[in-house]
């Protein structure tokens, strides 16, 4: 994923104006069996920008009959491989022909910074239901020569009907990192956005069906996680689940999924992940580097790197930078092309994110810059610099999911490593150095599933996204994440002259 700049500059926009956005149509509206329907907020105004239907568990229950009756009888679980691919790279052009569409869709429903996400996020996007598309005729089993003159091979088939809940930070981007590796496999699916952010997903079901999807194979039901995605997760016809949110929240998924038919769970969690930067590294790429790992999507990333560990050396120094370079991000409506961060997605993560800042300011934690929020309309909070920290303050500790990093003085290579490793999370982590030595043993050190040396949020889609302890675990891009929709069978048979003929 290309990552957003978000030092000061003087970007060129061809967006479109503010004005033009607030006058979106939004035409994908349909009721549900009890025909209850729910607001969603638009974070730069607090306005209300659609109502839309209120899915429960009836409304789970015929999503899933339809996902289940294209699995057992429909065809695309039957079409050859490079069959799915072809309609999968149709999708792949409709997203890109529609691609300030869905842009325009999660700027005014989660606050995202329209020149951003069009040229990273969204790209990004694209690039994984490609890929997927590019891997649905590679999906191969094995043959093996056994003992007793027995011959065996395997087969990689889908899984069947699968589970999907997204969460709000990436409402578009989510929607085909899950469903893209799972198309590819031969699977249906149910879908279920966030309820602070459908929009983007109904418009890509829309422009699935207009790929030639057949009917059946995504389903998305809107609505709430207490009832719609407890009703996916506790399913007994849904095969495999796949969720990204809280920690929390993952832990009753998986107990959910458990308890049920004991169906196959990948849960991408929570992060608290550590940004570690060595004497030897150049103060001001770290500074930059610690201002997109920190407050990249306005810190609700769960990579984001929100603890930073500054070696002795250069503390000074690069908080002196650090404060100042922070100064000029500007936060404003996500359409002004001089924006770098938009508003938090909601009011209740708003509050969440100022008690965090109070936190930090009550326990003792110095406030470096920022704190505040934005003295204007909307869910705007000023990027956020805490230092003396102490590791077990609850800024130190609990993923805040905000624009809030702590910055930390280590001295040593060992008790930089050991500091690091002190959380629950292990999602991602940043090394910064020009020693190789320090690079290997460092990054072969830390609980991460992802560790990146003097470069953050360097994501791809070949490159396998995951987590360690309680941040989860399955993995998501690369051959890895369309594993995970497949199972495997063996066929054994016996040949010529075998004891068993």
């Amino acid at each position: 994923m290309e990552a957003p700049n978000l030092l000061p500059k003087s970007p060129k926009s061809s967006s479109p104006s503010c004005s033009s956005m607030e006058n979106l149509s939004i035409q994908f509206q349909e009721n549900d069996e009890t025909g209850r329907t729910f607001e969603t907020i638009d974070p730069r105004t607090e306005e209300v920008i659609a109502n839309i239907a209120e899915g429960d568990k009836e409304d789970v229950d015929l999503a899933v009959k339809a996902a289940r009756f294209a699995f057992d009888h429909g065809p695309w679980p039957r079409m050859s491989g490079s069959e799915r691919g072809r309609i999968m790279m149709k999708f792949v052009d409709l997203v890109q022909e529609n691609l300030e569409e869905l842009v325009a869709l999660d700027a005014i429903d989660a606050g995202k910074v329209f020149e951003q996400a069009k040229a990273g996020e969204m790209p990004f996007a694209a690039s994984i239901l490609r890929y997927y598309a590019g891997a649905a005729d590679k999906i191969h089993g094995k043959t093996m020569k056994m003992a007793n003159q027995l011959q065996g091979y395997t087969l990689h088939e889908p899984i069947g009907v699968v589970g999907h809940i997204i969460p709000w930070n990436f409402p578009a981007g989510m929607f085909f990192f899950k469903t893209s590796p799972a198309m590819a496999a031969g699977c249906t699916m149910v879908v279920k956005p966030a309820e602070q952010t459908p929009l983007s997903a109904l418009y890509c079901a829309h422009l699935a069906k207009l790929a030639g999807i057949p009917d059946g194979v995504i389903n998305v039901i809107t609505g709430f996680g207490t009832t719609a995605g407890a009703a996916i997760s506790s399913h007994m016809d849904i095969d495999c689940l796949s969720f990204t949110g809280s920690t929390e929240v993952g832990r009753v998924v998986m107990q959910a999924a458990a308890t049920s038919n004991l169906k196959a769970v990948s849960l991408e969690l929570g992060g608290k992940s550590p940004l570690i930067i060595f004497n030897d590294a150049d103060v001001d790429s770290t500074v930059n580097l610690t201002l997109l790992g920190g407050f990249a999507n306005k810190g609700e990333f769960c990579v984001c790197s929100s603890r930073i560990f500054v070696q002795e050396g250069i503390y000074e120094e690069f908080i002196t930078k650090l404060a100042r370079n922070a100064k000029g991000i500007n936060v404003g409506d996500p359409f002004d092309p001089s924006t770098h961060q938009g508003p938090q997605v909601d009011k209740q993560q708003y509050e969440k994110v100022l008690s965090y800042i109070e936190h930090g300011k009550r326990q003792g934690a110095t406030l470096l810059t920022g704190g505040k929020p934005w003295e204007k309309k909307g869910y705007y909070i000023e990027p956020t610099i805490f230092t003396n920290v102490t590791d077990d303050m609850l800024i130190a500790t609990d993923e805040i999911f905000g624009p809030v990093i702590c910055v930390f003085k280590f001295k040593t290579v060992e008790e930089a490593i050991t500091r690091a490793n002190s959380t629950r999370y292990g999602l991602a982590a940043g090394i910064a150095t020009k020693d190789l030595n320090i690079a290997n043993t460092v990054s072969r050190s830390l609980h991460a599933g992802t560790v990146w040396i003097n470069c953050y949020l360097a994501f791809d889609a070949d490159v396998p996204y995951g987590g360690y302890k309680g941040s989860g675990f399955g993995r998501e891009f690369g051959m890895e994440g369309l594993y995970k929709y497949l199972q495997v069978k063996s066929v054994v048979t016996p040949v010529h002259n075998s004891p068993w003929l």
